[in-house]
């Protein structure tokens, strides 16, 4: 099973992915698209990178597949997931987010739990990247996270960047 399978992946918009897919990957690399953390600084993405770049995202999520290809997709996904546990715990929710990966049922969380506990300013960068309405991201993600995150933690626990790497 591959991360597009995880996440659902079909559907079809830019590169053949469904707008939500396309959010779910912005939720899950979103540090290293916004050229940040150590990951975004091996890959040359951050903020030094950011400032020649231009936009500093590599082109949007268009451009994702590429960055997965540089070799490191274990240490994104494994980083994306943590840093996206940490992002909900910060901002109150992170009981839920613990049962999306511990074993046991995974607590729903609302489309105005997950503005919150995603913040304003990724909300704002996955709705441009998407074309989605805000309504349409938020009851989108707020159905599909839970089961991704669970699906992408299947010991219970956040995976190193090579467990993860298998996971792909």
């Amino acid at each position: 099973m591959g991360l597009l399978d995880v996440l659902g992946g079909g559907g079809t918009s830019r590169g053949g992915m469904s707008p939500l897919t396309l959010a779910l990957l912005g939720v899950l690399a979103y540090r290293t698209m916004k050229g940040q953390g150590r990951l975004a600084n091996m890959l040359g993405t951050g903020s030094m990178s950011q400032q020649s770049a231009g936009n500093g995202m590599l082109g949007g999520l268009g451009s994702l597949a590429g960055l997965l290809g540089e070799g490191s997709p274990g240490s994104i996904l494994s980083g994306g997931l943590g840093d996206l546990l940490r992002r909900f715990e910060a901002n109150g929710h992170g009981e839920k987010a613990q049962s999306w990966v511990t074993t046991g049922a995974n607590q729903p969380i609302a489309p105005n739990e997950l503005e919150q506990a995603l913040g304003p300013d990724r909300v704002q960068w996955l709705l441009q990247q998407t074309g989605m309405s805000k309504e349409e991201l938020l009851a989108g993600l707020s159905a599909q996270l839970p089961q991704v995150v669970d699906k992408l933690t299947p010991d219970g626990r956040v995976p190193t960047a090579e467990e993860a790497e298998r996971l792909l």
